[in-house]
């Protein structure tokens, strides 16, 4: 198993920025891929931000510009840099993480961290 943890969450005024970040305490495999997703309420979780072993990340369409996700895998560590928020961001975040084992892809996810955008 992996333990994946979160942190960094909290209220944010629009237009404020948050920096949100994720690790695997103790990890001992090889990770390929982190990332991000979100929450909200009465919506399904969506894809927001993810960076693979090479280093190449991806974002959804409607955040390019505004969030930004770096860290390295080899190191367990994977953040969320988010700019210029809006109420609509406001979700739980959540991290993943993935592995391969005998080329089969198991996914590992946190508990989530809250963000609020509001005045």
């Amino acid at each position: 198993q992996v333990q994946v943890v979160e942190s960094g969450g909290g209220l944010v005024q629009p237009g404020g920025s948050l920096r949100l970040s994720c690790g695997l305490p103790g990890n001992i495999f090889i990770i390929t891929r982190m990332g991000w997703y979100r929450q909200a309420p009465g919506k399904q979780r969506e894809f927001v931000a993810g960076i693979t072993r090479g280093g190449n990340t991806n974002y959804a369409d409607s955040l390019k510009g505004r969030f930004t996700v770096s860290g390295d895998t080899r190191n367990n560590t994977v953040y969320l840099q988010m700019n210029s928020l809006k109420p609509e961001d406001t979700a739980v975040y959540y991290c993943n993480a993935a592995r391969l084992w005998a080329e089969h892809e198991y996914e590992y996810w946190g508990q989530g961290t809250q963000v609020t955008v509001a005045s």
